[in-house]
């Protein structure tokens, strides 16, 4: 349920291009991050940081596409979102000290110091590559491509890094001491 949630805005996108054209699915878009993130508001009475990146990003890039009748700026929207991502995490662990990765999945999970930065470089790398591929397809291939590549090419990629992910990392999980009575 959690991940139909994340891909709510992507799925309706998707959805109204494909019966409506590229500004109705748009102003849905922006309307469905809208709805997305006050429900969240509604029921944790908080936005995840990431949330509120992707509303302000959908927001100005969509509002521009419809604004100047111009599908461009929607195209570039994934990839200001994926290299937003990429900074997010570089820059936290350069200049802060904070490996956001493993912030996120420590609770879950303990991993060499050096495991954690090879996992956070990892993701950068990811995103910049995710940011370069769409709009490689955005302007290079029709929109309708585009459409089809951010949901099932853009979720399916996202999905191999992240099972390819778990798999290296489950090499390397540290056990717990077991307890002595």
């Amino acid at each position: 349920m959690k991940f139909l949630f994340e891909i709510f805005p992507v799925l309706i996108f998707f959805i109204v291009f494909k019966v409506y054209g590229i500004y109705p699915a748009t102003a849905a878009a922006i309307a469905a991050t809208i709805v997305q993130t006050a429900w969240s508001w509604f029921r944790r009475s908080k936005i995840e940081k990431m949330m509120l990146v992707n509303l302000g990003i959908i927001v100005v890039f969509g509002g521009a596409t419809l604004l100047l009748h111009d599908e461009t700026f929607i195209k570039w929207k994934p990839t200001v979102l994926y290299w937003a991502f990429a900074i997010a995490l570089a820059v936290s662990e350069k200049f802060m000290g904070k490996n956001l990765i493993r912030a996120m999945m420590s609770t879950q999970m303990t991993l060499p110091e050096a495991v954690w930065k090879r996992v956070n470089l990892s993701w950068i790398i990811f995103f910049v590559l995710m940011g370069i591929a769409n709009l490689y397809v955005a302007f290079n291939y029709s929109t309708d491509a585009w459409v089809n590549f951010k949901l099932f090419g853009g979720m399916g990629l996202l999905l191999a890094f992240a099972v390819g992910q778990a798999v290296i990392i489950s090499r390397h999980i540290e056990s717990e001491p077991e307890e002595k009575n």
